[in-house]
């Protein structure tokens, strides 16, 4: 049962729903529609499943993009309705007839949309009728030849005759007795691929991807072959050779050790020595000088050039003179096309979508992208002395910008005041895989709010990797700035409770803590970290990746959301709330690890970090980065 269908424009003003069905959906489904899908670009699949306690819904979705109009169907998911889109393509025809944007109230619409289900319905059922569903009857019968459960590579629904052949049909044999035909088989080589498996009679079944290589005339398959074949195989390989003679005349002999009571002239520990008293002494390093590079405007300069490379590949991607004459082409570039279709975007897509991989971009971003920009363009009308590809272009840039600017707030020295004034300091948790410069950037965060007069704490929770501690030990001296630790081996979730409460004391405004390196695959270090969230509910917890990491930023970040939603003992999980993008000055123009994430997290780039210095860390400038990707 259809549970709401709604319209309205592209502004959000809603102009007609359907009164007949009135039914509370449960949650907010078509807000989360428009967040999710329609303002992060994600439109080119037309469809989004929500789900709330209670209730599971599919959305459905069409554009009438020269109207600016948005049809949305909503019903339960378990229906799988099958009109759902036949409806939507005719109530989408017969409004926009009837369209008129002074109207913004369509009562009389209510009859039209009901003989336009009745209608649907008819058609559904039609479709039906005419194209019944075939099951299979009495079990296997029904299973195409050579098909089988091929259960472990041993077990499948081709069987061997007991003279080793099949039968000459080429089907396979009943499934009587077939736990005990199964016992006793062992793989050669010790691999259970399903190719080659050796029976207590010696006897063979050849079956390659569940179909049986049997011929016609020739029975079963001739092992004697096979086995001689094997053995020329395997006299290549054991043939070892021989290691070379050492020479005779030759002796090892053996160094004898040399006692030496003098000091060691070079100095290889510089790790800071511990006082008869067990304090260790820090000797405090002057901070580095200099503002951080987060305050600083970046100035972009216009170029003309740009435009003149958009005109290259416009005209690359132009169809060739034999499908479009030169009069024609000139003509519509001055009239303008009526309407466009898919089929005249796909060229300009294509390029844009090639371009945006040579960025660095993923592929199946990239892809989803240019999906979302052709279901915003198609049936608008092209405007006279303009290109099809300048007019993808164009709504391309406008998706770009609208993905990457963000869509809350993410001025942290306010949030850090409002905790200030609640008497509770600022957590931060710095999540990522291995190697990414959690650590480095943690201390350029904190070198970034020291010069705006908070005070910072350190908590070394990274209780796993050898050096972590010493290393954001050596940051806090020369930043001058406490640490919290507690050494190696220990509950990384209990260091940072302790940590915060040690903060609460202290009066710190922000305590910065630093994880482990962690796979994303890696369940037990993940549900680590799930519990260090869960425990001590940080105010933001920031992904740090690398800028450098091209289709695996779609795998490290789902995954890390995934993991931290599934292994999180509330109902609410906290997930990845901003990103921190590091090592941004080693990739020149390849920066699409950026709309990578922000497009699979939803998150927005807070931070990128862009050298070894503590003042090497900008915000990220989405005019730049956008003028970057379409270059």
């Amino acid at each position: 049962m259809l549970e709401q269908l709604l319209i309205f424009t592209r502004g959000g003003l809603i102009l007609w729903t359907c009164n007949e069905l009135g039914n509370a959906l449960k949650g907010s489904p078509i807000d989360t529609l428009i967040r999710s899908c329609l303002l992060e670009e994600r439109s080119g699949a037309a469809s989004y499943n929500y789900d709330v306690p209670g209730a599971s819904y599919t959305l459905k979705w069409t554009f009438h993009n020269e109207l600016g109009l948005v049809f949305v169907a909503v019903y339960q998911r378990i229906l799988h309705l099958l009109y759902v889109e036949d409806l939507l393509a005719m109530v989408k025809r017969e409004f926009s007839q009837v369209y008129d944007p002074k109207r913004t109230v369509y009562n009389d619409f209510d009859e039209t949309f009901r003989q336009l289900k009745v209608e649907a319905l008819a058609r559904a059922e039609d479709l039906k009728k005419s194209n019944p569903v075939v099951r299979p009857v009495g079990g296997n019968n029904g299973k195409k030849q050579g098909q089988g459960n091929n259960k472990s590579g041993l077990e499948g629904g081709n069987k061997t005759k007991s003279e080793g052949g099949l039968k000459d049909d080429g089907s396979a044999d009943g499934n009587n007795n077939k736990g005990d035909d199964n016992k006793g088989r062992k793989l050669e080589n010790g691999y259970s691929n399903g190719n080659f498996v050796v029976t207590k009679d010696s006897n063979v079944d050849s079956n390659v991807n569940g179909r049986v290589n049997a011929s016609s005339g020739n029975g079963a398959f001739d092992v004697n072959k096979l086995q001689k074949l094997r053995s020329k195989g395997s006299k290549k390989t054991d043939i070892v050779p021989k290691a070379s003679k050492a020479d005779p005349n030759k002796k090892a002999t053996k160094k004898n050790r040399v006692w030496d009571d003098t000091p060691v002239e070079k100095k290889l520990d510089f790790t800071d020595n511990a006082g008869e008293d067990g304090d260790r002494k820090i000797d405090f390093v002057a901070p580095v000088q200099g503002e951080s590079m987060m305050d600083k405007e970046e100035i972009i300069s216009s170029e003309s050039e740009d435009e003149e490379e958009e005109d290259d590949v416009g005209k690359k991607n132009k169809p060739s003179a034999k499908n479009k004459g030169w009069f024609s082409s000139m003509f519509q570039s001055i009239a303008g096309k009526a309407n466009l279709e898919k089929s005249d975007l796909e060229p300009a897509l294509k390029a844009l979508k090639d371009r945006l991989m040579t960025k660095n971009v993923a592929e199946e971003i990239a892809e989803k992208l240019c999906e979302s920009v052709a279901a915003s363009l198609e049936g608008k009308k092209l405007a006279s002395f303009t290109r099809i590809s300048s007019t993808a272009h164009a709504a391309m840039e406008e998706a770009l910008v609208r993905i990457l600017t963000p869509k809350r707030s993410i001025d942290i020295l306010r949030d850090v005041h409002a905790s200030k004034e609640q008497r509770k300091p600022y957590v931060v948790v710095f999540v990522g895989v291995n190697g990414v410069g959690k650590s480095t950037n943690l201390a350029k965060v904190a070198y970034w709010l020291l010069q705006h007069n908070v005070s910072v704490m350190m908590a070394a929770c990274d209780t796993f990797r050898s050096g972590a501690v010493e290393q954001l030990r050596t940051h806090a001296r020369r930043l001058q700035i406490p640490i919290f630790e507690k050494g190696y081996e220990k509950d990384p979730a209990v260091v940072a409770k302790e940590a915060i409460q040690e903060a609460t004391r202290n009066g710190s405004d922000v305590v910065l803590v630093d994880t482990a390196g962690r796979m994303q695959d890696n369940e037990p270090l993940m549900r680590a970290l799930s519990k260090l969230i869960y425990l001590n509910n940080p105010d933001l917890v920031l992904f740090v990746g690398e800028a450098l990491v091209g289709n695996d930023a779609v795998d490290q970040l789902s995954k890390f959301n995934q993991k931290l939603g599934d292994l999180s003992p509330s109902s609410n999980p906290r997930l990845i709330d901003g990103i921190l993008l590091t090592k941004f000055d080693t990739i020149d123009d390849k920066v699409g690890a950026a709309l990578s994430m922000v497009y699979i997290s939803g998150s927005p780039v807070m931070f990128v970090g862009c050298g070894q210095s503590y003042t090497d860390l900008k915000k990220l400038n989405v005019k730049s980065i956008v003028k970057t990707l379409l270059k």
